[in-house]
């Protein structure tokens, strides 16, 4: 028995003392291979799933690694039944191989046979696969090349796809030297792209996802697809990429229900690849068509279900999905997996911050209790309605203007984030800021960002709009008020809306408010999980305490 922060449970499960000295160190240690299910104060509780050990497997850790990261951790001896299921469950990635051969096409291998019969004869792979060539080899169709990967992933055989990529219509991209220089670990996460052709690469919020991008389509010099969440975010790729490349304005198109431009850089929205007329999505057809050499996801954590069917038809296509989060609410991270690529890049959130390319912050949950009134409505409610009730309280509404009281004093400029319209423009009229929401055009919606970022805005008022891809570099404090549901995704976008670094090297802070005994408090538990993996811990303060809540965190 050691006196190490972790207790290793046989169920797959690992308890993270999180008071102890060397949490912080175990913590990015386990990151690899485990995913942490729930974050009360003392104790966080991680499992290690195949999914997890498959990603650890891809982006180069073995199972050697990780067993000695449970020897060495662990308080108790570990559970020998563990040991052997880490290993053998890391050891079923890559026993089945897609390559391509000079005679017969794409096919997949195995050289050991019993598994290969198994696959061949299970119902949901059957179809996808044509006539055996040998005994350790099928054919297979290359246009089954992505839906075969998703069965044979759902069957627990994931398959190392070896068989290559086309390398699409040559055009030429260079970075400017002279504009900036990659960080130790854009290098890192460009090289682990470039050298397996597909995957994801995982960073924290402001730490420079679009830099990477633009470094992996310099490396490939190839027409490419970038495909963003909405067209503010597009817009700012532009900007990056003329910033930083050596493409110019006629180079970079733009497809989005506004315009309709495919050129050799081509940015499009995920909701116009995913609009559908008479059955049929024809903008995806459009983009399938191209010969593209690198297809770039932004925020691929929100890709929806059209483009993966897209993705699974363009596998011969290398593809790079960048995200600071791989959790995915609807449970399809087998499907990123699958089709985009697994894990080839994670840089612990604490990590790039400790090497100052993000601002630190301190994140803090501030419990509202709602007046008898209030709470009768909870009360009241249906099940489907009681969270917007509890998270609409007008209640919240003092603390979010003492807040930005606040915060206006120490010349802080604020973002306040909420799911619902009404909440957001009684907010706008009590702080006496802009609302920009979904139905805000965008050019206003630009407008208003860039108002923001010269400080001619102090407090602005957003939507989930504002969740993804919005370069606010001096946002130093975000409010959030209400959220959907127990998105842990979202919270971790969030966040990262104030993570870009400061000017002055001021923390960023992040308050959730929150109505005490309702549901908005076991959701907002929930959102915070995914942080907490990344080694931020949640205070809790009492709004009915006379508290100087900026004085208090650091302020």
């Amino acid at each position: 028995m050691s006196d190490g922060p972790l207790i290793v449970q046989s169920d797959r499960t690992l308890l993270l003392e999180t008071d102890h000295p060397d949490a912080a160190a175990c913590r990015a240690a386990i990151a690899a291979f485990a995913e942490l299910e729930r974050s009360p104060e003392h104790v966080h509780t991680y499992r290690v799933t195949s999914l997890a050990l498959w990603n650890a497997r891809a982006a180069g850790h073995d199972a050697e690694e990780v067993v000695d990261a449970l020897l060495h951790w662990s308080r108790y001896s570990v559970p020998q039944s563990l040991l052997v299921d880490v290993a053998e469950t890391m050891a079923r990635y890559g026993r089945v191989v897609l390559d391509v051969d000079a005679v017969h096409g794409l096919v997949l291998r195995s050289q050991d046979r019993p598994v290969l019969e198994e696959i061949v004869r299970t119902k949901a792979v059957a179809g996808l696969i044509g006539p055996r060539i040998d005994g350790e080899t099928v054919a297979v169709s290359r246009s089954e090349r992505g839906r075969l990967k998703q069965a044979l992933l759902k069957i627990g055989w994931p398959a190392e796809d070896r068989a290559g990529y086309v390398d699409g219509a040559a055009h030429p991209i260079a970075l400017r030297s002279d504009a900036f220089e990659l960080r130790g670990y854009q290098l890192q996460a460009v090289d682990a792209f470039s050298a397996a052709g597909s995957g994801v690469v995982v960073l924290p919020c402001g730490s420079g996802k679009t830099l990477v991008g633009a470094a992996a389509m310099a490396a490939t010099g190839a027409r490419t697809l970038i495909l963003v969440t909405n067209v503010v975010a597009g817009r700012q790729w532009r900007t990056e990429l003329l910033a930083r490349t050596t493409l110019t304005d006629a180079e970079i198109g733009e497809y989005s229900g506004q315009r309709k431009e495919i050129r050799p850089v081509t940015i499009a929205t995920y909701q116009i690849l995913s609009a559908r007329r008479g059955g049929l999505y024809p903008h995806l057809e459009v983009f399938s068509a191209e010969d593209w050499g690198l297809i770039v996801y932004d925020e691929v954590h929100l890709l929806p279900a059209p483009v993966f069917r897209m993705t699974a038809e363009i596998q011969s296509r290398r593809r790079l999905g960048l995200t600071a989060t791989l959790v995915r609410e609807d449970g399809r991270e087998g499907d990123v997996f699958s089709l985009i690529g697994p894990k080839r890049f994670d840089a612990p959130w604490r990590d790039i911050e400790a090497q100052g390319w993000i601002a630190p912050a301190s994140c803090t949950e501030i419990r509202v209790t709602l007046t008898d009134e209030e709470r009768m409505a909870y009360a009241l409610a249906e099940a489907e309605d009681r969270y917007r009730v509890g998270a609409t309280a007008g209640s919240k509404l003092h603390v979010v203007s003492r807040l930005c009281e606040q915060a206006a004093a120490r010349h802080e400029p604020v973002l306040v984030i909420g799911q619902y319209l009404d909440q957001l423009d009684q907010l706008g009229r009590r702080l006496d800021a802009p609302v920009l929401t979904g139905k805000t055009p965008v050019r206003q919606r630009e407008a208003l960002f860039e108002a923001f970022r010269r400080g001619e805005i102090p407090v602005l008022v957003v939507s989930k709009v504002a969740n993804f891809s919005v370069d606010l570099p001096d946002a130093s404090i975000a409010i959030q008020v209400s959220g959907t549901f127990g998105s842990r995704q979202e919270e971790a976008q969030r966040l990262g809306r104030v993570l870009r670094p400061k000017a002055d090297g001021r923390q960023a802070h992040f308050f959730t408010v929150v109505a005490r005994d309702t549901n908005d408090q076991e959701f907002a538990a929930r959102r915070q999980r995914f942080l907490a993996e990344q080694g931020y811990a949640y205070r809790i303060a009492d709004a009915d305490a006379d508290v100087e809540w900026l004085d208090r965190q650091g302020g």
